[in-house]
């Protein structure tokens, strides 16, 4: 097989092991030139929709639908409060949403699909919520988190990874769905061998 394979993925990827299984395809087919780009999930979409991308991973709450691409859902988890050695917080298991809610937060930027999975639940709840501090990553987001600039919300299994942090679950917790998306016109013969290897079927 030869051609191309553009994979585009968020940051806080965990359904796959996305660098392990790029890796298993290179062996597989050497003669395929892989490009891979994080970035937010709405430019991810758009990027798929264009052509730009062949399949992307996402992150999303779970009403949400992406016109224009196939896609398959992956996983779902909840988002876990993120604080810092020594917050209030720190030593406890879990927390109401209405207790986060005093707290001000680190977060993702405002109308982003990464900063809606935390935004509809609190709205759901009839709470609102300081953000101070709004960035691209989860990996900035810790930075701040840590300095004791404010509190984040992240997917259960990304918080494990972040060092230095206290995971407290909350009730009712917001949800979120890991998804895989691939061009509506179908994925070409690179991307639905890559699918395959991960346990998709696009149908």
């Amino acid at each position: 097989m030869r051609g191309r394979l553009a994979v585009g993925a968020i940051s806080t990827v965990s359904a796959v092991d996305l660098a392990r299984a790029l890796g298993d395809f290179r062996t597989r087919y050497p003669q395929v030139q892989i490009r891979l780009q994080m970035e937010m999930t709405e430019s991810l979409v758009e990027k798929v929709r264009d052509g730009a991308l062949d399949v992307a991973f996402i992150g999303m709450v779970p009403s949400a639908r992406n016109p224009g691409v196939g896609e398959k859902e992956l996983m779902r988890t909840e988002l876990v409060a993120v604080v810092p050695p020594g917050h209030p917080l720190a030593g406890r298991e879990w927390t109401t949403l209405a207790r986060v809610a005093r707290e001000t937060f680190v977060d993702f930027t405002a109308g982003s699909a990464a900063r809606r999975q935390r935004d509809d639940a609190f709205r759901a709840a009839g709470l609102d919520s300081e953000v101070a501090y709004e960035v691209t990553t989860v990996e900035f987001l810790a930075k701040l988190v840590r300095a004791g600039l404010g509190i984040g919300m992240v997917p259960e299994t990304i918080a494990a990874g972040l060092p230095g942090l206290h995971a407290v679950r909350v009730r009712p917790a917001p949800e979120r769905t890991e998804r895989v998306v691939w061009s509506a016109r179908g994925p070409s013969p690179a991307a639905l061998a890559f699918l395959s290897a991960v346990g998709v079927d696009p149908g």
